[in-house]
């Protein structure tokens, strides 16, 4: 069965909350209640055919084309299935995602993967602030699943995250990793000011020398056998890396001013 598409009809001028259209929350209904269902664009009150043609058959497998990033939250609470993006995506993409799949061929907006708790969310583009972070108003980030992103993203990466791995083959803004609970964040790039600000536990991996703050302790060079078991996890993912394969890292503890064990392991670059 082909995928059950959604394709843009024209270009928006508002941003459309989409989270009523994920594998889980459209099963057994027909391509003409789809269509139905209502939707708000701006101070408009439309349906899903007003905004996509729609056409294929497969309730378990989405595509959606000529994408716009003013489609915000796309994939939001998704517990099956798989949604693959062939363009930009908005703002909230994955939000609170529990399972499956959603691989965007393109760009997304702020707060990407926030509050995720499961599933495997890939990204050829860019993505901007806040990716794995925490929306507004909560204090638990990204608790589980896998991202992976091939370019690069903006600041407050994986603010207060809590479980999970972000896997980032481009650069990372300011912040990266601040008020980390748990989880595993890795940098091919470089990493911008203050990463690991306020963490508590965790584990940041760098190949290239990140600009820390004060209260970031300096431990050494170290050999970590852990590390050849991380790297091999690595292999699953289409990502540089599972090209990672050196045990030994320079190591950081801290945020040391709220008591905090998480590290910063800086490893040798791919091209070393």
């Amino acid at each position: 069965m082909s995928a059950l598409t959604f394709s843009l009809k024209k270009p928006l001028q508002f941003s459309v909350n989409c989270a009523a259209l994920t594998p889980s929350k459209l099963q057994g209904k027909s391509i003409q209640e789809i269509a139905s269902i209502p939707m708000i664009l701006g101070n408009q009150k439309l349906t899903v055919g007003d905004l996509f043609d729609i056409s294929g058959e497969d309730p378990h497998h989405f595509c959606f084309k000529n994408t716009s990033d003013k489609l915000e939250y796309l994939g939001a609470n998704m517990a099956g299935g798989s949604i693959t993006i062939e363009g930009n995506a908005g703002a909230y993409l994955g939000f609170a995602m529990a399972d499956g799949e959603i691989y965007c061929h393109g760009h997304t907006a702020d707060f990407t993967a926030c509050n995720m708790a499961g599933g495997l969310l890939k990204i050829d583009g860019n993505a901007g602030h806040f990716l794995g972070g925490a929306s507004a108003g909560l204090r638990k980030g990204m608790r589980g699943g896998t991202v992976i992103v091939k370019g690069s993203t903006g600041d407050r990466t994986g603010d207060q995250m809590r479980r999970g791995l972000i896997l980032i083959e481009g650069n990372v803004g300011d912040y990266c990793g601040s008020r980390m609970i748990a989880g595993t964040i890795g940098v091919l790039g470089n990493a911008g000011r203050y990463a690991g600000f306020n963490m508590q536990r965790g584990t940041l991996l760098f190949t290239q020398a990140p600009h820390l703050h004060a209260t970031l302790q300096n431990c050494g060079r170290h050999t970590l056998p852990f590390l050849s078991l991380l790297f091999k996890s690595f292999q699953q993912y289409n990502t540089k890396f599972s090209q990672l394969n050196s045990q030994r890292v320079q190591r950081f503890v801290g945020d040391i001013a709220c008591n905090g064990n998480g590290e910063i392991l800086l490893a040798e670059p791919l091209n070393a």
